[in-house]
């Protein structure tokens, strides 16, 4: 049984459910009609039958000073802060009736922000040329909704809910057909660890939600052993991968979820209710390089910041912060990322204040871990969102494009790569008020410890997360290389595609080893 979220009994009759067990009462406004008082269940949830269609707008009353959106919406009206929409799942009419998808091994992704691209649809206008290129799977940053009408995407807090600002359920459902019929994959970063600033209501409600007494960067854990709140992503999962009929899920920062049972459990759940004649791919972003996750009947792969990290190092020199951990025998560390996946497998740390992180990867296909040369993470999280065009020495930068797209691991490019870039990416927002200012000033203080950034006036040139001009200078424009670097990515990717993704499968790494120090 379905548990969060509106569910159409009739094409005009809708069954509401919210869990809500801080309160003594809730009351569903539908807008236009009077308001209907919901009956109390079991352990926490309230329910009620009434008169609504898809399209209908509606809310959760909670006293005469505050009324909510249904964190389970499929859709919003006037933002997080605004009337929830039924939808109706079955209307969109798909194209691709026989899409199953593609092998693991095939994949070569391509990352992508949607709003930089205007929405769903003009991600949609991209894909023949993605496909042209060689690119085999498209990876949408988070697109579920979140304050604002900009954000680059970790701030959501309706995941059951397309953002507005890029289109429309139906919207999603066409880039994804329309992917489908090109053969490119399409997966969906989700955010499970967290929720954002802006329109987060659950605490009003359902404190139980989280755990206080585990801390993440971003606040209180999500309490993930409770039943209710183990529901509502599993529920939201199985959501994007069959309503959607997405290809796979990138499951971000999941060391902040903090619970190897849950996310055991959720792959297991998910396997079952998408079913053996898809193929559906699942791939976590975990920092504590935990191999035991990483079967074929819980997850595909991994997300190898080692990889990344350690060519950083080589290709720009830059020690500070994390790459730290990767300044000491860079070319013997990268080796062992070629050979054995990753290059912490248990040693102490730098970063992480000398304690051990990893486990023993060896035994791993090179297809367990998704390599790349930077992500949203890594040019987001600079200062000024510079990219390897801007910092690397051209010539070791196709050294290491053909490193990545030549090896055995499953590669993954971000926007702009394909086309020699130089746009940063920034971190965006779309805050108002206090919390806009919160924001732009914990972001410049961030950055205080860099000594590029001590003097304040340094950090004042620091763009602000909140200004319009932030996001539009975030667009991946082509680069003054840019048919060299699409002739290159051209040649690479056909390569990759007739000698190396038909040994993959069932392939094991023999090993590496650096014949020469970097210089």
């Amino acid at each position: 049984m379905t548990h969060w979220g509106p569910v159409l009994l009739t094409p005009e009759r809708t069954r509401f459910r919210l869990w809500a067990p801080d309160r003594d009462a809730v009351t569903l406004e539908i807008d236009g009609a009077a308001p209907v008082a919901m009956a109390r269940e079991a352990d926490g949830w309230f329910a009620v039958e009434a008169a609504a269609g898809a399209g209908t707008r509606y809310r959760f009353r909670l006293d005469a000073d505050l009324a909510v959106p249904d964190p389970a919406s499929r859709g919003q009206s006037g933002g997080v802060h605004g009337w929830s929409v039924v939808v109706d799942p079955g209307t969109y009419r798909w194209q691709t009736d026989d899409w199953r998808g593609r092998p693991w091994e095939e994949a070569v992704i391509w990352e992508v922000h949607v709003g930089t691209l205007g929405g769903f649809a003009g991600v949609a206008e991209t894909l023949p040329a993605l496909a042209d290129l060689g690119i085999t799977a498209i990876e949408l940053m988070p697109a579920n909704a979140f304050g604002g009408t900009r954000n680059w995407g970790y701030d959501g807090v309706l995941p059951f809910a397309p953002a507005e600002s890029y289109g429309t359920p139906d919207d999603l459902k066409a880039l994804i057909d329309r992917a489908h019929g090109l053969g490119l994959m399409v997966f969906l970063d989700v955010v499970y660890n967290h929720f954002g600033p802006d329109g987060n209501y659950l605490g009003a409600y359902a404190a139980g939600f989280f755990d206080a007494e585990v801390h993440t960067p971003w606040g209180g854990a999500v309490a993930v052993e409770t039943p209710a709140v183990h529901a509502f992503f599993r529920e939201n999962a199985s959501m994007w991968l069959n309503d959607y009929r997405f290809d796979g899920l990138r499951f971000d920062a999941v060391h902040a979820i903090g619970n190897a049972d849950f996310l055991d459990e959720l792959a297991g759940e998910l396997r079952a209710v998408t079913g053996p004649d898809r193929h559906v791919h699942l791939v976590l972003e975990n920092e504590h390089n935990d191999a035991d996750r990483l079967t074929p009947a819980r997850y595909d792969a991994q997300w190898n910041d080692d990889f990344h990290n350690v060519l950083h190092v080589l290709l720009t020199g830059e020690t500070s912060g994390y790459y730290a951990d990767f300044a000491e025998r860079p070319a013997e560390r990268l080796a062992r990322c070629l050979g054995e996946g990753f290059i912490y497998q248990g040693e102490g740390s730098p970063n992480h204040d000398g304690k051990p992180r990893g486990t023993p990867s060896a035994h791993l296909p090179p297809t367990a871990f998704v390599s790349f040369l930077q992500n949203h993470d890594q040019i987001g999280n600079r200062a000024m969102g510079e990219r390897l065009t801007l910092l690397a020495d051209p010539a070791k930068l196709r050294a290491a494009t053909a490193l990545l797209l030549l090896s055995p691991q499953i590669p993954l490019l971000f926007m702009g790569d394909e086309h020699g870039s130089q746009s940063p990416f920034l971190f965006f927002t779309d805050f108002h008020d206090d919390l806009a200012d919160a924001v732009r000033e914990g972001r410049r203080r961030e950055f205080a410890q860099f000594a590029a950034f001590a003097d304040p006036a340094a950090r004042a040139r620091i763009p602000d997360p909140n200004a319009e001009a932030t996001f539009a200078q975030s667009r991946a424009m082509p680069g003054p290389s840019a048919d060299a670097w699409r002739a290159l990515y051209a040649q690479l990717l056909a390569l990759r595609r007739d000698v190396i993704v038909p040994r993959l499968k069932g392939a094991q790494a023999i090993g590496a080893e650096a014949v020469a120090r970097a210089r």
